[in-house]
């Protein structure tokens, strides 16, 4: 990395921020701690390991990565992930499960260290900002469907998004009144007070009432399940006991996987807020930022973690502006572990599923959807016809992909159809018949009124030419030649690349034409396509190439007249 500042989000700090840093920092700490033990439940190690994780993930993202709202935490997805890695790999041993799932973390966070340096952050772009979107959308829908049973206070039902939701159809008789008047309640509580009074940090507030209330009215007694016993004290730090080296070596595939997710969901939900306040992030700082988070919560006894959706969303709209109130978190979460940890023992699990969902149901974008479906148009549709609506198309295979098969294959299928689309539309170029309208060559289905001459074609091909799409645009050239056609010319301006099939394929176009009394030249080659013509050497006479459409059919003779 060319240049490695720290704390970057915090340059230009301003005073006024302090509050709504500290807010939001309050805010995601009511959030944090209970879903971080929860978290750690599903990666199936005990439940402070996910507070001994977030410490020091808080602390090193703040430092080395570039978003100025992204909270970096255990999350479901990779907590999930960590325990498929582990179990076939730890078996029945409880102790050599913890050591491997920590070992997982310091590999991912290796990993992501690494990735970062040699600057791997462009594989964020062959994940296209639609597949972002339906991914995203995706997750949101995921966890928010994973909240619902501890908002009703059913059993949850494990699987994909639908089967999820089945589990919770097929049980609603035995929602508990109780925990779910105290759910809908602190849902209300977050939505109402986002809309009416913003100020007020609805999900802290919330979180204090849903405590109160377990308290005044004994519904822990009732029936209304709680956060429960939570361990006190710091983690020990190093690396885990009982791992070898070659326990790393496998851990290192698996770890990839791992970063792969925590990447793509940190990244999204970074820009989601980035573009809402108006900055951006570095892809190559992200995947450092999320290794150092990986690594430092590794050796401190923690589990693997990466950027959260739900957690950054809480972040966001209780008015963060910085990573001082991820900071902030932090620094609540090491007062939590030396004399808090009875506070939230106490903590309905309604409410904090009611204010997970507040948090991430503005993610799920509909309009968004919606604005890509309408990327279309009649002339799209005919000349790519289901690939059309692409991006829309990639964007419903995320969403399909993460509620059917799980984030890592949801994310997997939607940039595999994006570039499967990219590649059918990239082969499938429009092949433009130009007229004459005064001095310029323009569309001819678009301006009826130019000039048409039935012995000379004029082609424009809104692609570069490579192998992948030289068969159709010979075939479309042929198409559209007539009995009458005796001048064919390839205006190049829109085609700045040519490789060597397509060079070859020109000359066969040629030859083919020559054949029925066709003459073919070609104008305007710019850039690399003149270049890579030139030097392709595909036959023994060169094409014609003239500097304009109208040098290229100045020799041309008048039709004569009828």
């Amino acid at each position: 990395m060319a240049r490695a500042p720290v704390f970057e989000s915090l340059r230009g700090y301003r005073r006024q921020w302090v509050r709504p840093d500290v807010l939001a920092g309050l805010t995601v700490w009511a959030v944090l701690v209970p879903e971080a033990l929860a978290y750690a439940s599903i990666a199936g190690v005990p439940p402070v390991t996910g507070l001994y994780a977030a410490v020091p993930a808080l602390v090193l993202y703040a430092l080395a990565g570039s978003s100025r709202h992204l909270v970096v935490g255990p999350m479901s997805a990779t907590a999930a992930l960590s325990a498929a890695i582990v179990t076939p790999m730890a078996g029945a041993d409880g102790g050599r499960y913890l050591a491997l799932s920590t070992a997982l973390a310091i590999a991912t966070g290796l990993a992501g260290l690494l990735a970062g340096l040699v600057r791997l952050g462009f594989v964020a772009s062959f994940i296209s900002e639609p597949v972002l979107k339906g991914f995203i959308v995706g997750l949101a829908l995921t966890i928010i469907v994973g909240q619902i049973p501890k908002l009703l206070g059913i059993g949850k039902h494990d699987g994909n998004f639908f089967e999820q939701a089945w589990g919770v159809l097929t049980h609603l008789g035995e929602t508990q009144w109780r925990t779910v008047l105290l759910g809908l309640l602190s849902l209300a509580v977050v939505l109402g007070l986002k809309r009416w009074l913003p100020l007020v940090p609805g999900s802290l507030l919330a979180v204090v009432l849903g405590i109160a209330a377990v308290a005044v009215f004994d519904l822990d007694d009732k029936g209304v399940d709680i956060v429960g016993h939570i361990d006190s004290g710091l983690p020990s730090v190093g690396l885990p006991g009982g791992v070898e080296f070659h326990d790393y070596l496998d851990l290192a595939g698996p770890a990839l996987g791992v970063l792969l997710i925590g990447f793509a969901e940190g990244l999204g939900a970074a820009k989601t807020y980035a573009a809402k306040a108006g900055y951006t992030v570095d892809a190559n700082r992200e995947l450092f930022g999320l290794g150092a988070a990986d690594l430092g919560s590794g050796l401190a006894s923690g589990m693997v973690v990466n950027g959260s959706l739900s957690k950054t969303a809480v972040n966001g709209s209780a008015g963060a502006k910085t990573q001082v109130s991820g900071l902030v978190v932090a620094a609540l979460t090491v007062l939590t572990l030396l004399f808090l940890t009875g506070l939230f023992e106490k903590l309905p699990e309604a409410t904090l599923a009611g204010v997970v969902i507040a948090a991430v149901i503005e993610l799920v974008d509909i309009e968004a959807l919606r604005r890509l479906y309408r990327v279309w148009t009649r002339r799209l549709g005919a000349i790519y016809g289901p690939a059309a609506r692409a991006d829309f198309t990639a964007a419903m295979a995320a969403v399909l992909g993460v509620l059917l098969f799980d984030t890592l294959p949801g994310l997997l299928i939607g940039i595999g159809i994006s570039i499967l689309l990219l590649v059918y539309r990239t082969s499938r170029p429009q092949v433009v018949p130009l007229a004459r309208h005064g001095t310029l060559w323009l569309n001819a289905d678009r301006h009826p009124d130019a000039a048409h001459r039935p012995d000379l074609l004029v082609v424009r091909v809104e692609s570069g030419l490579f192998f992948a799409n030289a068969d159709h645009v010979r075939q479309r050239v042929e198409q559209l030649c007539t009995e009458r056609t005796r001048l064919v010319v390839l205006d190049a301006e829109t085609s700045p690349t040519v490789d060597v099939t397509a060079a070859a394929m020109l000359d066969d176009l040629r030859d083919t034409l020559a054949r029925r009394g066709i003459d073919f030249r070609i104008a305007r080659s710019i850039g690399q396509f003149g270049d890579e013509l030139t030097t392709a050497e595909t036959g023994d006479t060169p094409i014609g190439v003239y500097p304009t459409v109208t040098a290229a059919v100045a020799d041309l003779p008048e039709p004569p007249s009828s």
